[in-house]
């Protein structure tokens, strides 16, 4: 079987969708799958032209094409899948719900993209999505296609030797004592006021491990926080290895307010961190309070959290133990299990069964 894991402009992305696709493709390899990464003849679409003209073609050959953006060049290859009779996956990480909050008046351009999020995934003929809170969002659109849960997972793998970065990045960004600490891009849907006004009523280093905007497309909440943080406030922007923040973070602080999944949040806990969440309808799918994290609804209670996990060394060891267990249940090895039956089903002509556990066969 080969299949396509397409993941358009993706020398310009960064964040979950780019993890994400990555995972998946080490995991369906690992599974014996044939992946292509790019569904152009000659690798991209200018060149392909070439071997368009010369009766080559234009697209690439595979029997299962997986799209995992929104953009033109998923759009051509769905159009493409439809026409030559190629199952046709499309994987929504995208949300209008999470798309606001990301960016400058990115709220203003919500209606519109669940319009064509409406039409885009309809295309489809099974859509993936990384939870079941997300597959009730697309249902009240609706989207008018099989929609499967299909976890993000973890590449624990890609965490090993965490604990090696712990001095030098924490000599590097000036950090001491018990790290609160975030990791990907910097958005106010992500939960950065409660982040920071958090820290102004702590005493603890907070670190903010990611890239952010620092030119017009960057909201008025992130040119003001990060522009003038509290004191005690890092935000270290990009940083070239994420094991850095994983091995110089003590407990993991996510305040966000909307996610698909949060792939960060499963990392945090593959490295035996604390975990401390906004209770979000999503996290209750993956996530138990008081066993493998904490959840908090107020600016009251996540303070209070970050003080019991300071004052309380064993709460932090439980919770970070258990927290690794739950990483455990999101292995590649499962995402490719999974991935693969959906593909196989396809390719049989069947609608892929209602399960996030590996199908048997």
């Amino acid at each position: 079987m080969r299949t396509l894991d397409y993941l358009e402009f993706e020398d310009r992305l960064r964040g979950g969708i780019v993890t994400a696709t990555r995972q998946q493709r080490k995991a369906l390899r690992r599974q014996g799958v044939d992946v292509a990464e790019s569904p152009w003849r000659a690798g991209d679409p200018v060149r392909s032209l070439g071997t368009a003209f010369a009766g080559l073609g234009y697209f690439d050959d595979y029997d299962v094409a997986h799209c995992n953006t929104i953009g033109p060049g998923s759009l051509a290859v769905a159009r493409h899948a439809k026409r030559e009779d190629v199952p046709l996956v499309l994987h929504a990480h995208t949300t209008g719900e999470d798309f606001a909050g990301s960016f400058r008046y990115s709220e203003r351009a919500v209606p519109a993209l669940k319009a064509y999020l409406k039409r885009f995934y309809a295309q489809a003929d099974v859509v993936l999505c990384p939870s079941d809170y997300t597959r009730s969002v697309l249902e009240s659109y609706p989207v008018d296609a099989p929609i499967r849960t299909v976890s993000n997972g973890v590449d624990v793998e890609s965490l090993e030797g965490y604990e090696s970065f712990r001095e030098e990045t924490r000599e590097r960004f000036d950090l001491e004592g018990m790290v609160v600490f975030s990791v990907g891009e910097v958005f106010e849907r992500k939960g950065l006021s409660t982040f920071c006004r958090l820290a102004e009523r702590t005493d603890y280093d907070f670190a903010w491990f990611g890239h952010y905007e620092t030119g017009a497309a960057a909201s008025a909440e992130v040119t003001k926080w990060t522009q003038n943080p509290p004191e005690n406030v890092t935000f270290t922007g990009f940083v070239e290895d994420k094991r850095m923040a994983f091995g110089a973070g003590d407990v993991y602080c996510f305040p966000t307010k909307n996610e698909n999944q949060g792939i960060a949040v499963l990392e945090a806990m593959a490295t035996g961190k604390p975990v401390v969440l906004r209770d979000i309808p999503v996290f209750e799918e993956f996530f138990e309070d008081g066993h493998d994290c904490l959840k908090c609804e107020t600016e009251a209670e996540f303070r209070d959290a970050l003080e019991r996990l300071a004052a309380e060394p064993e709460l932090r060891e439980r919770l970070g133990a258990n927290a690794r267990e739950t990483a455990n249940e999101h292995s590649l090895a499962r995402v490719g299990e999974r991935l693969t039956d959906v593909y196989r089903a396809l390719l049989n002509g069947e609608v892929p069964p209602e399960s996030t556990e590996p199908m048997d066969g």
